[in-house]
C-alpha cells in the first residue's frame, strides 16, 4: 500500500495554510482532510467537496519544501 498525501501549501490561500496531511489510506486521509477543509478552511461536508479533495491526493509523502512555485 502507497502512502498518500495532500499539501494546502500548493494552493494559495488568503491565510497561507501550510498544513500537508499523509495517511496510509485513502480513507483515512479523505476523513482528516474534509475536518480540515471545514474547520480551517470553512468548506462544508459534501460529496462534492470529497471528491474534489480526492483529486489532490498525491502518492508518497509532503516535500520538505513548499511545493508553491518560487
Amino acid at each position: 500500500m502507497t502512502r498518500k498525501y495532500i499539501d494546502c501549501r500548493e494552493f494559495p490561500s488568503e491565510m497561507n495554510c501550510t498544513v500537508a496531511l499523509a495517511a496510509d489510506s485513502e480513507k483515512e486521509l479523505i476523513e482528516a482532510a474534509v475536518q480540515h477543509a471545514v474547520s480551517v478552511h470553512r468548506h462544508v461536508d459534501s460529496p462534492e467537496l470529497r471528491s474534489q479533495l480526492l483529486t489532490l491526493f498525491h502518492d508518497g509523502t509532503p516535500p520538505l519544501e513548499s511545493p508553491r512555485a518560487k
